[in-house]
C-alpha cells in the first residue's frame, strides 16, 4: 500500500511541476532557444549541407555544449525558488518523503527536456528526405542525448538545493557540468598526457560525459554507458536528498 501511495505522490508532484513549466513563458523560451541553437549549430556552424552526408553527427555533437548551459537554466529554479519563497519548509513538513519530492521534480524537468528534444524531429525528417540514414543509429543517439540531459539535470537539481539564489545555482551547475564535459574532451586529455600517469588519465577519461555519449551516438548501446549515466543521476539525486534531509532535521 505504501508503494502505491508513494507512486501517487510522485505522480502528483510530477504533474504539478510539469504543468508549472507550460503555465509560464519559461518553457516556451527554453524550447525556442534550444531549437534555434540546435538548427544554427547543425546547419550553419557544422555546414550540414556542404558535408553531403545523410546522418546527424553534426546535430548531436553540439548537445553536450548546449545542455551545459540550457539544462542548468531549467534546473536552477527547482529548489532555489522554493528556498527563496520559503515554500520549501512547507513542502518538507507535508506527509511526503524527500525522495518522493526529488523524484517528482526531477522526472517532470527531465520529461520537459525530452519533449524539447522530440521537437527536433524536423531535422530527422530533413535527413530522411536527403538520403538514407541509419534510423537505428539516430534512435540510439536520441536515447544518448536524453540520458546526457538527465545527467546534467541531476547536477543542476543538486546545486539548486544548496542555495536560495538561482544565479549561484546556475553558476555552480555550469562549473560542475563543465568538469564532466572537459574530463573526456580529447584536447584537454592531450594536455595532461605528457606528464600524468596513464591510469589517472584513463580514470578521468571514463568520468567524462563525452566518451560515453559519443559511444551511444555511434549506434553502440553499451550496457556500461547506460550504467554510467544512471549512476551519475542516482548519485547526484542522493546528494540532493542528503542536503534536503539535513534541512528537514534542522
Amino acid at each position: 500500500m505504501r508503494t502505491i501511495a508513494s507512486g501517487n505522490i510522485v505522480k502528483a508532484i510530477f504533474k504539478r511541476e510539469l504543468c508549472g513549466y507550460f503555465g509560464s513563458p519559461v518553457a516556451y523560451v527554453f524550447i525556442v532557444i534550444f531549437l534555434i541553437l540546435s538548427g544554427f549549430f547543425t546547419f550553419y556552424v557544422s555546414h550540414f549541407f556542404e558535408i553531403g552526408q545523410a546522418d546527424l553527427r553534426s546535430f548531436f555533437e553540439w548537445h553536450p555544449w548546449l545542455y551545459m548551459f540550457l539544462v542548468p537554466a531549467i534546473a536552477m529554479r527547482l529548489w532555489s525558488e522554493e528556498r527563496r519563497s520559503g515554500t520549501i519548509e512547507l513542502l518538507l513538513t507535508l506527509p511526503i518523503t524527500v525522495t518522493e519530492a526529488i523524484l517528482g521534480k526531477f522526472l517532470a524537468a527531465w520529461i520537459f527536456i525530452g519533449i524539447s528534444l522530440a521537437l527536433t524531429f524536423p531535422i530527422v525528417v530533413t535527413v530522411i528526405y536527403l538520403g538514407n540514414p541509419d534510423l537505428g543509429t539516430i534512435l540510439c543517439a536520441y536515447m544518448g542525448s536524453f540520458l546526457l540531459a538527465g545527467a546534467f539535470l541531476s547536477i543542476g537539481i543538486m546545486t539548486s538545493s544548496l542555495t536560495r539564489s538561482q544565479v549561484i545555482s546556475f553558476i555552480m551547475a555550469v562549473v560542475v557540468c563543465l568538469f564532466f564535459v572537459l574530463a573526456g574532451y580529447p584536447p584537454v586529455t592531450e594536455v595532461f598526457s605528457g606528464w600524468a600517469p596513464v591510469w589517472l588519465l584513463n580514470m578521468v577519461y571514463e568520468l567524462g560525459f563525452l566518451p560515453h555519449f559519443n559511444s551511444i551516438t555511434r549506434g553502440v548501446l553499451d550496457f556500461r554507458d547506460l550504467i554510467y549515466y544512471l549512476s551519475v543521476i542516482i548519485f547526484m539525486l542522493f546528494v540532493n536528498g542528503v542536503v534536503l534531509q539535513n534541512r528537514r532535521t534542522t
